[in-house]
């Protein structure tokens, strides 16, 4: 089978959308820190649309920050890939064209600077989660003994996205380019204001001068992105590929939704994404708040218990009823913390309903599991403790801490051994054996985690009473018993 690329796009079948522009037109507007599936699915989306309206000038230039595995598979189709959008209608097939490039930053960290102090490019998008930061998220204290960002501080050649932004800042400064603006797209509380923080705690360790310059010169709005990507596995390929007839090295799969909220502040200039579906607003943290703990506190309980249950994917621990059960329980419980009211917050709740039901998305909870230290803190505790301070019930969010607590235990409710893939986890050495601790040890000893909890939750005997009984139901009766017994 021959390989999709320039040459081949003429190829496509008929029902398979493909890039409506020239793709020798277009130049760089936009690098993107952290290529992985979830940015190929949502923003470089949004961007093909635009590149088709005649907005040429906004191609991307992307960049992994690790390995050259999408360099690898990409490079070959001339940056093309396949986009399959799956329901359990059907599932329509799409060829994206915006990315024009995939550099390797550890391979060749030059170029990848070269592209960010492109004159031409006037955005900066990130998708690199919560640890690709290097910054304590509630604190705001750059992360300490990361050889990489010690590396980066003592002025190596960039490895980090943060030793990137400030090289690339600084060169453009020297250079007098016009500065980029900086968009986190990662499901982060206050995005924009945490990448800000963190590349300001960078430059101030490095050169006040240009801390100053990034506190006066450099935007850094927040942003909301919402679709539901699973990893591509290789019956997808096969997949795709009989639709292509065309062999793609990594396409990727999605959902039909789609949603990008952005707080308008690009004074560089930016693509009139309003035009391709994306919200541009003023506020950007109701949005964000509803998303983080609907959406992605409910994927995290969700991982957690359908790990421990034995469940694969979202569709199938979604479909038990105890696990909807209980999953409806917390949307109830949190719902009154959110700015856009109740009604708004049952409505989002019921569109999520059926995009979790969606069994042609096999959304792995291996994959939602990963780096879960790291998500608790925005995605429950800060839900958590508004419905403390609100003196509002809260027993179905000690649940979900519970269950993620349990499943660190890395086995399953038959004794089945599953991996843990959260680096910031495995550096933790106070996790006790919980095949042979009690309840009480257990959470007291994750409850030492300040990474997770700070030192304010710890004292809130409540919480810890709670934290403890719940814990004690899962690992005495079973995920779904426990579960099953919170309304």
């Amino acid at each position: 089978m021959r390989r999709l690329s320039n040459a081949t796009l003429s190829a496509l079948p008929s029902a398979v959308a493909r890039p409506a522009y020239d793709r020798a037109d277009v130049s760089p507007g936009i690098v993107h820190l952290g290529v992985g599936a979830f940015h190929r699915c949502h923003q470089a989306v949004y961007v093909d649309d635009r590149l088709a309206a005649g907005e040429t000038g906004w191609g991307i230039v992307a960049a992994s920050l690790r390995k050259g595995d999408v360099r690898d598979a990409l490079g070959p189709q001339d940056g093309l890939y396949g986009l399959a959008v799956r329901a359990d209608s059907g599932t329509r097939h799409r060829v994206i064209g915006s990315i024009s490039d995939v550099l390797v930053a550890p391979e060749a960290p030059g170029r990848l600077l070269d592209a960010l102090c492109d004159p031409r490019v006037r955005i900066v998008t990130l998708t690199v989660t919560e640890k690709g930061y290097c910054i304590d998220i509630a604190g705001g204290a750059l992360r300490t003994g990361d050889a990489d960002l010690d590396h980066d501080l003592a002025g190596g050649a960039p490895r980090t996205p943060l030793g990137f932004l400030a090289a690339a800042i600084a060169r453009r400064r020297a250079q007098r380019a016009p500065p980029f603006t900086v968009l986190s797209c990662d499901n982060l509380p206050h995005n924009g204001a945490t990448v800000r923080k963190a590349v300001l705690a960078f430059a101030r360790r490095r050169d006040p001068a240009l801390a100053r310059f990034v506190e006066d010169e450099i935007a850094f709005p927040s942003c909301m992105v919402d679709r539901i990507v699973p990893a591509t596995t290789d019956s997808d390929r096969a997949e795709i590929a009989a639709a292509l007839g065309l062999e793609d090295a990594w396409p990727t799969v999605c959902e039909p939704f789609s949603q990008w909220v952005v707080e308008d502040r690009f004074p560089s200039g930016r693509p009139r994404l309003e035009e391709a579906g994306v919200e541009f607003v003023a506020d950007v943290a109701p949005h964000e708040h509803m998303k983080l703990r609907l959406l992605n506190g409910a994927h995290t309980s969700i991982a957690a218990a359908g790990r421990l249950a034995g469940f694969a994917t979202v569709a199938e621990a979604f479909a038990d009823p105890a696990i909807r059960g209980f999953v409806d329980a917390y949307w109830r419980e949190v719902a009154p913390t959110l700015a856009v009211g109740e009604p708004a917050a049952r409505d989002y709740a019921a569109r999520l309903a059926a995009r979790f039901a969606n069994r042609a998305l096999p959304h792995r909870t291996a994959q939602i599991a990963m780096d879960a230290s790291q998500k608790v803190p925005q995605r429950l505790l800060g839900g958590l403790r508004d419905l403390r301070k609100a003196g509002r019930p809260f027993g179905a969010t000690a649940m979900a801490v519970a269950l993620w607590i349990r499943s660190c235990g890395g086995f399953d409710d038959e004794g089945q051994a599953f991996a843990i893939d959260d680096p910031v986890f495995a550096r933790w050495t106070g996790a006790p054996d919980q095949r042979s601790a009690g309840a009480d040890e257990v959470v007291a000893a994750y409850l030492g985690f300040a990474a997770v909890f700070g030192d304010d939750l710890p004292r809130d005997g409540d919480f810890v009473d709670a934290l403890a009984r719940a814990y004690a139901d899962v690992a005495g009766r079973g995920t779904l018993a426990a579960v099953r017994a919170v309304r």
